[in-house]
């Protein structure tokens, strides 16, 4: 199957026909900032640059948390873990970011899972400002990330390959939430994630490096043909996700298989990539 994905994605085709797999997929193509007649493959199509500071305009209020993708969100947090069981809890911290140092000061935080459909814009953007104080990858298996392997990639026994970067927020021009963790997680025929950091639309993409200074709605990196899940983890009583996000993610009128799967109303909200999540805590 991988091997057949990844000829889907680069074999070439027309512009006819990249045309018509934009408007079957439903992509807006006023909001896409290449130039589309150079479009090649169904992978150049994955791999779009949207002109992010026109459709996807971004609070600038320092105190508010955004959205890292255009994906399906889901809120939680580690004070609430005894409600949310399968066989085990939706997230073991020690095996999402192995670092005790970082797992310690998480224990009773609040995240949010993200998860990235193959027709969505594939770009991660930062959903605080601060300074990054570590970057590290882990190797693991591939799996696809929908809903239901979506619970899988967060237990135990995830072996799932992640970059996970730690941020530290309360240094100066920073978000003032203290230490946040973004997981970016590979999915089913993903090999790879290109870390494309810039401080200007897609201007001079650079990797990140501990030290340096990184701005909230910015590029971070981008995820490679396939879906794929972002995890982004704050530290206890540090923010606050917004209430609508909240209510419509434990309506009890609407099922999902996150609802099958945990035996609780767990409903994914769609969200565009910079949009409000949350804010600081007081």
């Amino acid at each position: 199957t991988k091997l057949l994905k990844f000829f889907n994605y680069t074999r070439r085709i027309n512009h006819g026909e990249i045309l018509n797999y934009l408007r079957k997929m439903n992509i807006n193509m006023d909001e896409i900032y290449d130039d589309i007649t150079q479009y090649k493959t169904v992978g150049d199509v994955f791999q779009r640059k949207i002109k992010y500071w026109e459709y996807r305009p971004m609070d600038d209020n320092p105190d508010i948390i955004v959205s890292p993708a255009d994906s399906k969100m889901i809120p939680g947090s580690f004070s609430e873990t005894s409600s949310i069981f399968i066989k085990d809890k939706f997230f073991s911290l020690d095996d999402l970011i192995l670092k005790e140092k970082w797992v310690n000061r998480f224990e009773g935080g609040d995240f949010a899972v993200f998860r990235l459909t193959p027709d969505e814009y594939h770009y991660n953007h930062l959903p605080v400002s601060g300074e990054i104080v570590d970057i590290y990858e882990i190797d693991g298996a591939y799996h696809s990330c929908n809903p239901t392997s979506t619970v899988s990639i967060v237990t135990p026994l995830s072996m799932n390959k992640r970059i996970v970067t730690i941020i530290d927020t309360d240094v100066r021009d920073g978000s003032n939430v203290g230490i946040v963790a973004f997981v970016e997680v590979v999915a089913m025929m993903i090999g790879e994630i290109s870390q494309e950091y810039s401080s200007e639309k897609y201007n001079d993409p650079t990797p990140l490096q501990e030290g340096d200074f990184a701005m909230k709605g910015q590029p971070k990196s981008l995820y490679k043909p396939g879906s794929s899940t972002d995890i982004v983890i704050f530290e206890k009583n540090k923010i606050t996700f917004d209430s609508d996000i909240l209510e419509f993610s434990r309506k009890n009128d609407i099922t999902s298989r996150y609802t099958s799967g945990f035996n609780i109303p767990l409903v994914e909200i769609k969200v565009r990539v910079r949009e409000r999540i949350g804010k600081r805590r007081s």
